[in-house]
């Protein structure tokens, strides 16, 4: 049925393809953002993409609790999903109190806020950083957990707080997504990852060099116990990870309590496959240079998916060569991303 979502985070990356979704499938969408990196254009996107309009859109904090029962008050939410968080592997060695606070503390700020509200149904991004070094390949939900670096401890932090509060609120139901790597953009062009300043993931990085707006790209280590010795990752295409959070939605009561599942597509690329694969897609030579490891960096994070296929018949459709298509796409037609 029909829900009004609130969507927290809901101008940025993942964000702004999950309204698509929603939208296209009749959810109202209600999104907060305090675009802090984050565009307001995107979400004038998002609502010519999908013919419909966003039901409201708040900018502000979401650890602000004015902010929050403002929104819970001036809407009918039914459902939330929570993206809003800091999210840079790298960055989070360097200010790990604000990753803490940002994310634990907005964390349990909207799921106070949602108590007190009566809204008990909450699908949570997560992330496959939680696994952290392992030798474990494919990883499944039951896998250990082992997280190296501040973002991805808060990742796991937010799913323990989660799932202890459904042990002691029977009525919650939460959903957490440990997705692996989102990556390409909307079909259209209209819609792709355009970080604040430079890019910390990969894919946005080489479409950076591939239009001509950075130099060569640095390979943070090639001594990795992998084929080519550079790290190896599971990659999603966005529009896919887009609609597992859909799906989420319309799965979320079938089980009380708390449930984790991943999203991923079981196979893995590495950095100079990814990079080989988009010098395809773009027609662009691409240079790089090799540099030291990056802390809190591990081998290789590959997703078993067969969970969330058994539960829900889901599973990711893109290629590779489909992310580097959309991605490169979206960068031409948008070569400083939303800026006029």
């Amino acid at each position: 049925m029909p829900r009004t979502v609130l969507v927290t985070g809901g101008a940025g990356f993942v964000g702004s393809h999950t309204c698509v979704e929603l939208l296209s499938s009749g959810h109202e969408v209600v999104i907060l953002d305090d675009h802090s990196n984050s565009s307001p254009e995107a979400l004038e996107r998002v609502a010519k993409i999908a013919g419909r309009p966003i039901a409201a859109t708040h900018v502000g904090d979401v650890r602000d609790r004015r902010t929050l029962d403002a929104v819970f008050t001036r809407h009918p939410i039914d459902a939330v999903i929570h993206f809003a968080a800091k999210k840079a592997v790298g960055e989070s060695a360097q200010i790990p109190l604000a990753y803490y606070d940002i994310n634990v503390g907005g964390t349990t700020a909207l799921v106070s806020a949602m108590h007190d509200h009566g809204v008990h149904r909450l699908v949570f991004s997560s992330s496959c950083s939680v696994y952290g070094d392992t030798t474990i390949v494919p990883l499944s939900e039951e896998s250990p957990v082992a997280p190296t670096n501040p973002y991805a401890r808060t990742k796991l932090t937010c799913e323990r707080i989660l799932a202890d509060v459904c042990r002691h609120v029977p009525e919650l139901r939460v959903l957490a997504l440990r997705y692996f790597n989102p990556a390409g953009a909307h079909p259209s062009g209209l819609l792709g990852e355009e970080p604040h300043g430079v890019p910390n993931n990969l894919m946005p990085y080489l479409a950076q060099i591939a239009v001509g707006r950075r130099e060569e790209l640095s390979v943070f280590g090639d001594d990795y116990p992998t084929p080519d010795g550079t790290g190896i990752r599971d990659y999603i295409h966005v529009v896919d990870v887009a609609e597992g959070h859909r799906v989420a939605l319309d799965h979320i009561d079938d089980e009380p309590g708390m449930r984790v599942f991943n999203l991923g597509t079981g196979r893995g690329a590495s950095v100079l496959e990814l990079m080989r694969a988009f010098q395809d897609a773009s027609g662009q030579p691409i240079t790089y240079r090799v540099t030291d490891r990056r802390p809190g960096d591990v081998a290789e994070l590959v997703a078993d998916p067969s969970n969330v296929y058994n539960a829900w018949g889901w599973a990711a459709r893109h290629d590779l060569a489909a992310m580097c298509r959309d991605a490169w796409h979206f960068q031409r037609q948008n070569l400083y991303g939303y800026a006029p």
